[in-house]
């Protein structure tokens, strides 16, 4: 049944009309030079980084000691990319509790694991989420939707690869987890 819900509800999402780049967020604020559109099997359609991995001059981050000139420390990356984007599992994961992440995740952050590969993925800011603590989910599978809960930047979603049950302290680059390509 709740395939069969996961089906409908895709549909629906891929039927609505999407935002052209004329209409995009206009709280987007993009902290990096970097201009270009990526493609993931993660999320639908291509869209540009919002706040890369590490130091940035974002203003939502304590000064950092790894940082220069009183940046702060981004432990994961940021898309920028219109509210109802469905997320996709671009690997096969379990659904763990994310209790404990906190509200700058948004009202309904994830984390997700795949022991067998070594890796946890916080997501936060996702508008809608069809999967819950415990449900395991194969690749390909919509689960949750881009938003922008807990964002003051707008609509987009927030990728952190951290090690098995790690800490922030533990988050890594996620950039090859997600398979970020660039768009042609």
């Amino acid at each position: 049944m709740r395939h069969l819900l996961s089906l409908v509800l895709l549909a629906s999402v891929l039927a609505a009309p999407r935002a052209s780049a004329a209409e995009d967020d206009p709280r987007w604020v993009f902290y990096t030079r970097d201009t270009t559109a990526y493609t993931s099997p993660w999320f639908a359609q291509a869209h540009r980084i919002l706040i890369p991995f590490g130091c940035t001059p974002a203003p939502y981050y304590s000064p950092d000691s790894r940082c220069r000139d009183g940046r702060g420390f981004h432990h994961g990356i940021d898309i920028a990319m219109p509210c109802g984007t469905p997320l996709t599992a671009g690997r096969r994961f379990r659904v763990v509790d994310p209790s404990g992440l906190g509200p700058a995740y948004g009202a309904r952050p994830l984390r997700l694991r795949n022991a067998a590969r070594g890796w946890d993925l916080v997501v936060g800011h996702a508008q809608e989420v069809m999967v819950q603590p415990g449900d395991r989910v194969r690749k390909g599978t919509v689960f949750a939707l881009a938003g922008d809960s807990g964002a003051p930047d707008g609509c987009h979603l927030h990728f952190e690869k951290r090690a098995v049950g790690g800490e922030l302290s533990s988050a890594r680059h996620p950039r090859r987890l997600l398979a970020l390509t660039p768009s042609s």
